[in-house]
Order: structure tokens, then C-alpha cells, then sequence
């Protein structure tokens, strides 16, 4: 059933944003150099790496900076990448994903390899289920980078404070399934970014 309504609904949204989606590919191209989408490796359902697509928000090679962005004002992030990610419109190519089946709508959020290697064995069992684009953690830490701007050891705060809570979410998640929840975190989603 849920791999029914993925297919279904990135189907929809694909066909319905495809005029947004040409729209913001124009726009990263005149704001800088470099392709449209950025594709990172990410782990997935059984421990399995696949890449993730999003739209750039950061200029070519930034990630060789560091994995984690921090506060809104992080100089390698673009002007037009400001934008997409407050909305959270970086993520619609996601769609992409969850149409080929390495992601689901609702799920926990991908990790890269790098803190996915930090998990405890109890930690794995969220690489049980298929990562999606959003969940209980994406609402809660919404705003993660401004929490990691805060911070004098941003990666240490992210390796210490939000990645246990995140894992401990998804445990909740996993524990809870159904077609009912992902369907209230999904109007969730959609409360937090239009707020």
C-alpha cells in the first residue's frame, strides 16, 4: 500500500511541479555555475548507498568544506539557494527518488555514510525501513542549521545533541507505522515550512 501511494502521489507531484521544477533550474543557472541538481550519496533501506537528487543550493564543490550547513547566511550557499531552502524547495527532485523506489514520501531522512558508520547496533534498525523525504525529525529540526550557527562546535552539537534525538524519532516512527501517520506528517511538513 505505501509503495502504491509513493508511486502514485510522486507521479502527481512530478506532472503538477514540472513547470516550478523548469522554473527553478533556469534560476540556478543564471544565479551561478555549475548543474542543477546536486546528487549525494546516501545510505538507504538496508544499508544500501544510493544518491539523493536535490536542486544545488551551494556552490560546485562546497561540500569538500564540510557536510553540515550552518546558520541561513553559509557563504557557499547561492543567492537563488537561500531561497530553495527555506521553502524546502531543494528537496522536489526528491520526487525522482521516491518514484524509483530508494526513498518514500515518510521515512526517516537519509543519512551520508560518514554518521551512519556512528550508529550503535540498536541505532541500524532504522535502516530497516526505506528513508523518505520528511518525518517527525525533518518538523522538529526544521531549522537545524540556525541550531548548528549557535553552536562553537557545530559538527560535535550535530554528532552529540540532534543526531541521537533524530534516531530516537525515527525509532518512534518505525514503532508507530501506518498510511494514517505518514499522511499526518506529511500535513505537518507542510505546516512547518508554511510557517
Amino acid at each position: 500500500m505505501k509503495r502504491l501511494f509513493d508511486i502514485v502521489f510522486s507521479s502527481i507531484g512530478l506532472i503538477l511541479t514540472a513547470p516550478i521544477l523548469l522554473i527553478i533550474a533556469i534560476l540556478i543557472k543564471l544565479d551561478s555555475k555549475g548543474p542543477v541538481f546536486y546528487k549525494q550519496v546516501r545510505v538507504g533501506k538496508h544499508d544500501k548507498d544510493f544518491k539523493i537528487f536535490k536542486f544545488r543550493t551551494m556552490h560546485v564543490d562546497s561540500d569538500r568544506l564540510g557536510l553540515l550547513t550552518v546558520g541561513d547566511r553559509d557563504p557557499r550557499v547561492t543567492k537563488v539557494g537561500y531561497t530553495l531552502r527555506k521553502y524546502k524547495l531543494d528537496e522536489l527532485p526528491q520526487l525522482i527518488n521516491v518514484f524509483l523506489g530508494n526513498m518514500s514520501f515518510v521515512g526517516p531522512r537519509p543519512e551520508v555514510r560518514k554518521y551512519v558508520d556512528m550508529y550503535s547496533e540498536s541505532d541500524k534498525e532504522i535502516l530497516n525501513v526505506k528513508p523518505g523525504i520528511t518525518d517527525y525529525a525533518s518538523i522538529k529540526y526544521r531549522d537545524e542549521a540556525e541550531v548548528m550557527k549557535a553552536s562553537d562546535n557545530p559538527e560535535e552539537t550535530y554528532i552529540n545533541d540532534i543526531m541521537p534525538e533524530k534516531i530516537k524519532l525515527n525509532k518512534v516512527y518505525i514503532e508507530n507505522y501506518s498510511l494514517v501517520t505518514d499522511i499526518k506528517i506529511i500535513l505537518l511538513t507542510f505546516k512547518a515550512i508554511l510557517s
